[in-house]
């Protein structure tokens, strides 16, 4: 049981509402998810949370929607997050996961929690190959070589 109340529509404040609405419309439905319901018992937390998720899940990108859900149930997997769990593999399924491919995540899930397990308790360090080759530039505020000391500080030099 959720440990806020979970808001019906009608019970909903105008703020709440246009949430909603834009949940039913982007997802073209007419049912909202009990998490959304739930996080409307502080709308500003609605809201912004339902920004970031329509941002990154529902904006097109060069991640496809079913790599995005794959992403978001391993995540949850590890997390232990048995509501995201449930969520996102419906939504997985709507975009083409089978009962296969479910195992097969989650075996690498698996793999990749013993193989960092493994690689932490060892403390192994990164192959010199694998690590980024962009040198970092020095950071500077200034456009010219030296910037000038403002009035009243001083400067080390």
């Amino acid at each position: 049981m959720a440990q806020v109340k979970l808001m019906n529509y009608h019970e909903a404040s105008a703020e709440v509402r246009a949430v909603f609405d834009d949940i039913m419309k982007t997802r073209k439905t007419d049912y909202i998810n009990n998490i959304w319901r739930a996080l409307a018992s502080n709308p500003a937390v609605l809201k912004r949370f339902w920004g970031q998720m329509k941002a990154v899940m529902v904006k097109p990108s060069r991640l496809d929607p079913l790599t995005k859900e794959l992403i978001y149930l391993a995540v949850s997997i590890n997390n232990n997050c048995d509501y995201c769990i449930n969520s996102h593999t419906f939504a997985a399924r709507k975009h083409g996961l089978d009962d296969e491919m479910l195992a097969e995540l989650t075996e690498v899930i698996a793999l990749a929690n013993a193989g960092n397990r493994l690689t932490i308790g060892l403390q192994v360090e990164p192959d010199e190959r694998f690590k980024p080759k962009r040198p970092a530039e020095p950071w500077s505020a200034a456009k010219t070589a030296k910037a000038k000391p403002t009035k009243g500080r001083q400067t080390k030099r």
